[in-house]
C-alpha cells in the first residue's frame, strides 16, 4: 500500500480529474491537493474522507486511505446475515419477495450470489451441482456450459453485456479476483464468436436483453440494478439487487399463469 497522497493521486487520475477539478469539488485549494498528493502536507481524517467522497471512492478503499494516512478505519464490514444489518437485510428481502413472480437476486462486488427469490430456483434445476456450491458466481453460472448457458438463446449478447459491465467495474475499482474472473470467462469468447458487442454495450446501461429457452418457450427478459443509496457498511456498499422483468406479454403470461406458477412452487 502506498502513501495516502499516492493513493489519492491514483484515484484522481482514475476519475480523470485534474488537481484543480478535485480542489473545486472538495472546496479546498489546488495547492493543498498538491501538497497532500506529494506528501508535503499530512491530511486530517476529515480531509481524507472529503476528498474520497468527491472521488467516489468505495467504502472499502476509503478505509485503506485512512490507514495510509495513519487513522483507524471508519467503515465496518459485516456479513449480510449479521444482526447489525438486520434492517437492511429485511429491506432486501422485501424487495426480492415483492418482485415475485419475476426473478430477482442479490450479488456482491465479485458477482457472488447472496440471496434469491423463489422465482429464480427453477432455473437452477439443470445446473451442475458444483456450480451451486457457495459462493455461487453469477457470471460463471450464466456462461458455463454446465450452468445456464445452454438455456440462453442470445448467449453472445449476454456475454457482451457481462464483459462491458465487469470492464467498467474494473476501470472504476481494480480488483485482483474480479480481474481473474474476467480473464477466465470474458476476455476471450468461444471460437468463432463475435467479440465486438458494440451495439449491446451501448444499450446495456438502459436495458439488459436476455432470451431464455425454458419449458418449451422463449422467455424474453431485461433487468435493472438496485443499490443502497447511502450505505455506511462495506457489505451494503458492495451489494446490488438485479431484478428481471418480462420484455413481452408472452413472457409475462408465463410467470403469472396459475399453471406454470404452480409448477414453480413444487
Amino acid at each position: 500500500m502506498g502513501t495516502v497522497g499516492e493513493l489519492l493521486r491514483q484515484w484522481r487520475q482514475r476519475r480523470r480529474l485534474s488537481q484543480l477539478d478535485l480542489a473545486i469539488a472538495a472546496d479546498v485549494s489546488a495547492r493543498h491537493v498538491s501538497l497532500v498528493e506529494t506528501g508535503r502536507s499530512r491530511p486530517s481524517a476529515e480531509m481524507v474522507l472529503r476528498l474520497a467522497e468527491q472521488l467516489d471512492v468505495p467504502l472499502r478503499d476509503r478505509n485503506q486511505l485512512l490507514l495510509a494516512a495513519g487513522f483507524a478505519p471508519r467503515y465496518a464490514e459485516r456479513p449480510l446475515g449479521a444482526d447489525a444489518l438486520a434492517t437492511a437485510r429485511d429491506a432486501v428481502g422485501r424487495v426480492l419477495r415483492a418482485h415475485e413472480p419475476y426473478p430477482a437476486l442479490v450479488f456482491d462486488r465479485r458477482w457472488n450470489i447472496l440471496l434469491t427469490n423463489r422465482a429464480v430456483d427453477r432455473f437452477f434445476a439443470g445446473v451442475a451441482p458444483d456450480l451451486l456450491r457457495p459462493p455461487v458466481n453469477l457470471v460463471r453460472l450464466g456462461l458455463d456450459p454446465r450452468g445456464l448457458a445452454p438455456l440462453v438463446v442470445n448467449l453472445a449478447d449476454v456475454r457482451s453485456v457481462f464483459r462491458a459491465r465487469v470492464r467498467r467495474q474494473l476501470a472504476t475499482v481494480p480488483d485482483a479476483e474480479l480481474t481473474a474472473l474476467y480473464e477466465e470467462l470474458l476476455a476471450h469468447g468461444p471460437p468463432g464468436a463475435n467479440h465486438d458487442g458494440a451495439s449491446v454495450e451501448a444499450e446495456s446501461d438502459v436495458v439488459i436483453p436476455m432470451i431464455i429457452r425454458f419449458d418449451g418457450r422463449e422467455l424474453r427478459l431485461f433487468s435493472t440494478i438496485t443499490t443502497f443509496g447511502t450505505p455506511m457498511d462495506i457489505t451494503l456498499d458492495e451489494v446490488a439487487v438485479e431484478s428481471y422483468y418480462p420484455a413481452d406479454d408472452e413472457t409475462a403470461a408465463y410467470f403469472t399463469d396459475p399453471v406454470t406458477a404452480g409448477s414453480r412452487q413444487e
